[in-house]
């Protein structure tokens, strides 16, 4: 489930990236010369920069639903639950490393603190 969800997020981004740069920006853009070309010219001025604004806002909005929807599929899977037991036998290997650390016999009757 995660593979597929993770190359339909990779799709979306890429046609995204597409369709923003075709967008007319302040300098005229692309939108002018080449989506009337590329749509045989049934797309052309305005009719272009709106179709081209609403597929890049679904667009934007199916690559929003699918990043949440990774994030709830990752946080249920058994690697979150791996990482979770690995954290905590760091936490503890850490807490024994403290542990022997402070135990260390003072040499020379001087003490570490001063």
């Amino acid at each position: 489930m995660f593979s597929i969800l993770l190359v339909l997020l990779i799709i979306v981004a890429v046609f995204m990236i597409g369709l923003i740069l075709l967008q007319k920006s302040e300098g005229s853009g692309m939108s002018g010369s080449s989506a009337a070309s590329m749509f045989g010219g049934a797309l052309t001025g305005a009719a272009a920069g709106n179709f081209l604004t609403r597929a890049t806002a679904w667009l934007a909005t199916i690559f929003f639903i699918l990043c949440a929807a990774l994030a709830l599929v990752a946080s249920k899977s058994d690697m979150a639950r791996q990482q979770s037991d690995l954290r905590q036998e760091i936490i503890q290997q850490e807490n024994a490393d403290a542990n022997v650390v402070s135990e260390l016999p003072v040499q020379n009757g001087t003490s570490e603190t001063k």
